[in-house]
């Protein structure tokens, strides 16, 4: 077997990376010394977070000693810990059984806490006692000795990683020594439920705290995703009874996920964990009720800014994982992990206990000292006293209803909506393995989507979707159907997905390749002559095929438009069965066209009467299908290039059976990301409703006329 003692080097990073090179080296330093290394670190970037600084610190230079003054010490559901510091939640199976040892290990020569994350409890953590166990919706494992082996117990309901959606395991991971813990079949993906299967309210989730606490004796926290209705979620947990809670933000590291959840899903911790201590405070129940903030913590900078804002404690999990060696190759899920952490068991590879009880508690110690050295250039002389402090943060430009979430002052700024690359390399790979599996791809860690780490390339990619949990449960895509038909020209036409293929301008091989898959997938595709082989799905401009559309007002047919102003001009006119909305024709970005068709069809009590199919060769993905109709649309018309570029350099292979692929794996994305939203039928629940997105970040006019709230927003 080889023993990893010492750390790999890092690899030269060549995309977009919220882990950058510069915060997995600061991480080392500190694992490598237990010394405090550097802190009020600026950086640019959009998330939110980085454009919070102290500005008590902007003319001075910090000092660094190595013994400051301030104590980290912290008191809560009668655990005291010598920093707020939760070494978080990460499975037996996602890691490989030694990390998770070394973590129970280091949470008690630290005198700080781990969490073991769902999956059962190794033999060997349960040893240790300051440790949080947790009760998640499978059960993996769970038994009343494995509720009692720690100091307090986590209802997991949802995480940052993958909001509404279980946990997951593939099944290449499940070996025999996790099949035993999990007591789970070996080789079988272990797929958690979406929902609790006895938690369908915040009564049932009360009924479940108070059975945990009788059983145990011990506290009881629940562990929920940042998603659209934090705010109620957190004031729910504490009026149910639970000690605390565990909030993960979008853009959280895990073993395994789909891509389309981890990326699309969710809101920034910041943002949740302000609005979520105003709430509490506001319903006079902030008082012994303990806030921990999951999700991107790099640094101390990173912990002090969110106590300020109104944590408690602050958990980390990749940077943890980086202090034991993670090189951040974002491949947890398939099993090789070359630095022995998230590996499958399988007597290959292993982390050397020492070496990773060394660097984790080094890390620890370092982390910590960094924070009491925040503590003394502040002149505060405890923990306490920073936390809830948002009159020593200011915001170095950030949009005005940000501002109004954070409850701090700044200087506003608001962004122009498109700043990045369209198709960069991650949407590339992303459809090339869509097209490839026809399933959607599943990844690793944490999220670099926008607009935190990769820049907006327009308007959509500012808005988040939401996760179901505790207000309303989340529907199973695995386990469930998920309706997403849609049926267009009232009634008479079946779509199986929101989804339509624009053939126009492709050659014959392709245009073959969508009309075969269309057909046999109950899509659609667009063109500007009738198919004849597939004319039964086609949508053409001469009424031959099952749709029509013209540029010119005729009865029957479709009315391909370029702005709001025209759709109104036309609203008189009887026979328009709906509105194509021609991004490629338009100066207006299509995202405020269709919102502002859908809302003005509203306001005059006749959405029902027009279909809006919004159109462009701008778009990517099912992602950006999933928000226009969350924002109005009936449907997407994509470019057919989506599989040109899927295909990339090289062989084109079998063209039928890679558009096939790529129509299937975006009704399964669609699906996921509609289970996951709590919607059971998308086109009833889905269009329109904008309660489902958050803004975050966006230029504060620009969500205002989408009517979209910003993230944190009650």
């Amino acid at each position: 077997m080889l023993i990893i003692k010492n750390y790999l080097p890092l690899p030269k990073q060549t995309d977009s990376e919220f882990w950058t090179v510069d915060k997995l080296n600061h991480i080392r330093q500190l694992a490598l010394t237990g010394k405090p290394f550097k802190i009020f670190e600026k950086r640019d970037s959009l998330r939110v977070l980085d454009r919070i600084e102290f500005p008590y610190m902007r003319e001075k230079d910090p000092k660094i000693v190595m013994e400051p003054s301030a104590s980290t010490e912290i008191s809560f559901s009668n655990i005291t810990m010598s920093s707020p510091l939760y070494l978080g939640d990460m499975s037996y199976g996602a890691l490989s059984g030694i990390p998770n040892i070394i973590i129970a290990e280091v949470a008690d020569l630290t005198n700080t806490l781990a969490g073991t994350g769902e999956g059962g409890l190794h033999p060997e953590v349960a040893k240790h006692k300051r440790i949080f166990v947790q009760w998640a919706s499978a059960r993996f494992g769970v038994d009343i000795d494995v509720l009692n082996s720690g100091l307090g117990v986590v209802i997991k309901i949802g995480q940052g990683a993958k909001p509404g959606i279980g946990g997951h395991l593939p099944g290449s991971k499940v070996t025999d020594a996790i099949s035993k813990t999990r007591r789970i079949p070996i080789g079988i993906d272990a797929i958690s439920p979406a929902p609790h299967h006895d938690i369908y309210s915040i009564e049932d989730l009360g009924q479940r705290i108070e059975a945990l606490k009788e059983a145990t004796g011990k506290p009881v926290f629940v562990k929920v995703a940042a998603t659209n209705y934090i705010p109620y979620i957190a004031a729910g947990v504490a009026r149910m009874g639970a000690d605390g809670i565990i909030i993960d933000g979008h853009g959280a590291g895990t073993g395994a996920t789909p891509e389309v959840i981890r990326d699309n899903l969710g809101i920034p911790i910041e943002l949740a964990i302000a609005s979520a201590d105003s709430v509490l405070r506001e319903e006079g129940m902030r008082e012994k009720f303990t806030i921990i903030a999951a999700g991107r913590v790099a640094d101390a900078t990173d912990a002090a800014k969110l106590i300020a804002l109104g944590a408690d404690v602050v958990s980390v999990g990749t940077a943890a994982l980086v202090a034991m060696g993670c090189v951040m190759v974002h491949k947890c899920h398939i099993g090789s992990c070359p630095t022995a952490l998230t590996n499958k068991i399988d007597g290959t590879r292993s982390i050397d206990i020492e070496f990773g009880v060394k660097t984790l508690s080094n890390f620890v110690r370092g982390f910590s000292l960094e924070l009491a050295n925040i503590l003394d250039n502040l002149n505060l002389k405890s923990i306490k006293e920073l936390k809830g402090r948002r009159d020593l943060l200011y915001a170095n430009g950030l949009p005005r209803d940000v501002l109004d979430i954070l409850k701090i002052k700044g200087e506003v700024e608001e962004y122009n909506p498109k700043l990045g690359e369209l198709w960069n390399k991650r949407r590339r790979f992303h459809l090339h393995e869509l097209m490839n599996k026809g399933e959607p791809p599943i990844t690793s860690m944490g999220s670099v989507s926008p607009p935190d780490v990769e820049k907006p390339a327009r308007i959509i990619d500012w808005l988040r979707s939401d996760g179901a949990q505790v207000t309303r449960p989340p529907i199973d895509p695995y386990r469930e159907d998920i309706d997403t038909s849609f049926l267009l020209n009232k009634g008479r036409v079946y779509l199986s997905l929101p989804v339509i293929f624009d053939i126009s301008n492709a050659n014959e091989e392709y245009a073959n390749a969508f009309g075969w898959a269309s057909f046999a997938l109950g899509s659609m595709i667009f063109s500007e002559i009738t198919i004849t082989k597939y004319g039964e799905i086609s949508f053409t401009s001469d009424g031959k095929g099952r749709l029509s559309w013209s540029k010119k007002a005729e009865e029957g047919k479709y009315l391909i438009i370029t702005s709001e102003k025209e759709a109104e001009e036309m609203l008189n006119y009887k026979g328009i069965q709906g509105f194509i909305v021609d991004e490629d024709s338009s100066d207006e970005d299509l995202e405020l066209v269709v919102s502002d068709i859908d809302t003005k069809l509203k306001d005059a009590g006749i959405r029902n009467n027009y279909d809006i199919i919004a159109k462009s060769s701008r778009l990517r993905d099912s992602a950006d299908v999933f928000k226009l109709v969350a924002l109005g649309s009936d449907a997407v018309i994509l470019p057919y290039k989506i599989l040109e570029i899927a295909i990339g350099e090289g062989s084109k292979g079998n063209l039928k059976e890679r558009a096939f692929n790529l129509i299937s794996g975006m009704k399964k994305e669609i699906a996921l990301m509609a289970g996951a939203a709590g919607v059971y039928s998308v086109q009833s629940t889905l269009t329109g409703n904008r309660e489902l997105l958050r803004a975050v970040n966006m230029n504060s006019y620009i969500a205002r006329r989408l009517r979209v709230k910003e993230a944190g927003s009650l």
